[in-house]
Order: structure tokens, then C-alpha cells, then sequence
């Protein structure tokens, strides 16, 4: 993509996104009073993610898990009815148009994963962080958690090498349609998706690779 191509598309998630972003608020303040009233403080979950060129930013998200304790250890024990619901409508990810507007990431992209991940990464799969990252994006609307990471990595890649506008509004588009039918929330036998955990071990006990408390999905 060409500089003016990036300025436009720049352009375009500002407009987009911040309409979007004023447009849901309603939406999102019935779902922090739900969450709220169901879970408690916080109602909105920050984490620090990597962005573009591995500048790392605080992701902002509505929270979806009640927090860790002697009963609630797994994602699948910590993962409420409201939050499995505001997963399975990417209602969680509204705040995020936040993180867009601020120009931390874009409507498009390879998704922001765990600070955690960023030494596991092949020079290859490290190329993802050549661009901003994204809501969603062209892994997500390929199968989205159903595919492994491996894969995962080889579309962010691609779309890397062959984004442009019509890309965007192409995966957008496929994205409303994935969000419709609910495909590839998990995977198989899990309620979020698997860590990424490379060539080291990590503790399945949190599910998603957050190893220190910090337990929402990574993707």
C-alpha cells in the first residue's frame, strides 16, 4: 500500500470507526450497567498490546470474565452467560474503536496478541507488526479461533503484503457476516483460544497464555 493509500485508510478508520464508536453508545452503556451489575468492578478490561512496529499500547475492551478465584480458575469457569454472549456478538470489542480513532490500531489488521508473544515470533510471523493492528482482519474472517496459530500467522502475513482499501472493505464486510452466524468464536474443547506458547511451556490452567492474572482472550 502506497502512502496515500495509508492515509486514506487512516482517514477512513477515523470516519468509520468514530462514527460507529458514537453511534454505539447506547449499546455500550447498557452493556458496562449489565456487566457491572453482573460482575462487578472494572466493567471494561485494559491490557498492554502490542501495535504497530511492536510500540505497545493499552487495548480497551468490555470485560467478560469474573475474576480468578478457588472456584473459578479456567477461562471456561471465569467466562460468564453475559460475557459468552458479548463474545460470540463481538459486542466486547466496541470499546475498541477507541483504541482506532486514537490511531493505536485500525478497522483492519492482524489482531493486537500478548505482549507475552513477542519473543516467540519467527522473523516471518514477527512481519505482522509491520502494520497497525486491527478489530478484525483477514484471519478472523478465514476461520477466526477455529484455526491454529500457525495459520493464524500466515494470513496476518499475507494480508500484510496485499492490503489495500478494497481488502478492508472485503474483510469487513465478511466480518458482519461471521459476527451474524457466531463462527469460530473457540476452538475445539476450549472456551477461548489456546496460547501461543512457541517452542516454550506455558500453564493451560489460564487458557488464553496470560501468566500473570491478566486472563482475557488473547484474540
Amino acid at each position: 500500500m502506497s502512502r496515500s493509500g495509508d492515509r486514506t485508510k487512516r482517514a477512513f478508520d477515523v470516519i468509520v470507526g468514530g462514527a460507529v464508536l458514537a453511534v454505539s453508545l447506547p449499546v455500550q452503556a447498557a452493556v458496562a450497567l449489565a456487566i457491572r451489575r453482573s460482575m462487578g468492578s472494572p466493567v471494561l478490561f485494559r491490557q498492554p498490546r502490542p501495535g504497530k512496529n511492536g510500540v505497545v499500547f493499552e487495548l480497551v475492551k468490555f470485560r467478560t470474565m469474573r475474576h480468578p478465584d478457588a472456584k473459578h480458575v479456567t477461562d471456561a469457569e471465569r467466562l460468564t452467560r453475559l460475557g459468552r454472549f458479548l463474545r460470540s456478538t463481538s459486542i466486547d470489542e466496541l470499546p475498541t474503536l477507541w483504541n482506532v480513532v486514537k490511531g493505536d490500531m485500525s478497522l483492519v489488521g492482524p489482531r493486537p496478541l500478548l505482549v507475552d508473544y513477542l519473543p516467540l515470533y519467527t522473523p516471518e510471523q514477527a512481519r505482522r507488526h509491520d502494520v497497525r493492528p486491527g478489530v478484525t482482519g483477514l484471519a478472523q474472517v478465514s476461520g477466526r479461533n477455529a484455526l491454529s496459530w500457525e495459520e493464524k500467522f500466515a494470513l496476518d502475513v499475507a494480508y500484510v503484503d496485499s492490503r489495500s482499501l478494497g481488502l478492508d472493505l472485503h474483510i469487513l464486510a465478511s466480518t458482519v457476516r461471521k459476527v451474524l452466524r457466531r463462527d469460530g468464536i473457540a476452538q475445539d474443547g476450549e472456551a477461548t483460544a489456546r496460547p501461543y506458547a512457541g517452542h516454550m511451556t506455558v500453564d493451560r490452567r489460564g487458557g488464553d497464555g496470560h501468566r500473570n492474572g491478566l486472563r482475557e482472550r488473547s484474540t
